[in-house]
């Protein structure tokens, strides 16, 4: 005997299959952001993507930058990770002499410190090729953690250091206000 459904009990069948599949597509693409993120995922709880933006110099595209933090909120007293996903090659060397550069621009930071901070990059930051990301992650306690394809690649403990290096996109002096209005969620 064939069992005849009402359409209530159809309907119903039907929203409670497509819930589960959205359900499953919602939760598939959330740990896919946060698999993107990697390792570093840990480092800020309850991560989420705050803001997102592309940074380009005389036309051409540099990379792609998005910000994370806990629940999606962004305080720089707490951690957050910032994420570059690179459109270009570049050698890790030069990644941490242009570091250093905006570094030093912003005024603050003795020659020593400069250096010092200069070596500790040159030896984490590895070449990149177009579409690799490295991610700097500033921590609960105020140091700085980088990962590049999925795994830890150094830190710099130093919470002077933390503040200049991630002050190179989301300081308000930064040389780029619209990109970090886009990473901060910032109008305007």
């Amino acid at each position: 005997m064939q069992t005849v459904k009402t359409w209530p009990e159809t309907i119903s069948k039907s929203v409670a299959t497509l819930s589960l599949a959205v359900g499953i597509a919602v939760n598939a693409a959330v740990p896919a952001a946060l698999a993107d993120l990697g390792a570093a995922a840990r480092s800020v709880p309850s991560a989420a993507l705050v803001g997102e933006g592309r940074f380009s110099f005389l036309g051409f595209r540099v990379f792609d930058a998005e910000l994370y933090a806990p629940q999606g909120e962004f305080e720089t007293s707490g951690p957050f990770a910032l994420k570059l996903t690179y459109l270009r090659n570049f050698e890790g060397a030069a990644i941490a002499e242009r570091s250093a550069k905006e570094i030093k621009a912003q005024g603050s930071a003795s020659a020593g410190q400069i250096d010092s901070w200069t070596r500790q990059m040159d030896s984490i930051f590895p070449d990149v090729r177009a579409g690799q990301s490295i991610t700097g992650v500033k921590t609960a306690n105020g140091t700085t953690e980088f990962y590049a394809d999925g795994r830890k690649i150094g830190a710099i403990q130093d919470p002077a250091f933390t503040q200049r290096f991630f002050n190179i996109w989301l300081g308000a002096q930064t040389k780029n206000p619209s990109l970090r209005a886009k990473l901060v969620g910032a109008s305007g």
